[in-house]
């Protein structure tokens, strides 16, 4: 019979999965986290937009689908603030001064954001409005 080690072994080999550097990644995500949040007022203004919505879809008794459209397009502009900001920090470290085209690519991140928050802004209008009508029509 095999030791545990050597299967341990065995099977680490198999999945290629390195317990350290998995807990690292994960240690390291966290980091990039807090970072982003310490820094970026936008993140910030974000993640109060998304406690909102998720506040009104349980006071507002929103359908599972309707949760699972909120809950992507949470991740989607969270995301999308985060890859912003990884991309104005890559600019600022590449190009310390001021350049047309660092401004720009910073701008065009900065655009993407935009673009998934205001796409996300219209559609959660789209599941809240008839909720929020039906609420205030109850008590009319």
């Amino acid at each position: 019979m095999e030791s545990e080690e050597k299967v341990r072994v065995k099977v680490k080999k198999k999945l290629g999965i390195d317990q350290k550097r998995l807990a690292n990644s994960f240690k390291y995500a966290w980091q990039g986290i807090i970072q982003s949040y310490k820094g970026e007022q936008n993140l910030k203004i974000h993640t109060f937009i998304a406690i909102l919505v998720i506040v009104f879809g349980f006071f507002l008794r929103i359908s599972y689908m309707e949760w699972l459209v909120c809950l992507v397009l949470i991740g989607l502009v969270l995301m999308a603030e985060f890859i912003n900001t990884a991309i104005e920090y890559t600019v600022d470290l590449a190009s310390p001064e001021i350049r047309p085209l660092a401004k720009a690519a910073k701008d065009t991140a900065s655009a993407g954001v935009l673009m998934m928050a205001i796409i996300s802004a219209l559609i959660g209008l789209i599941i809240f409005i008839p909720k929020i009508i039906d609420f205030i029509g109850g008590y009319l």
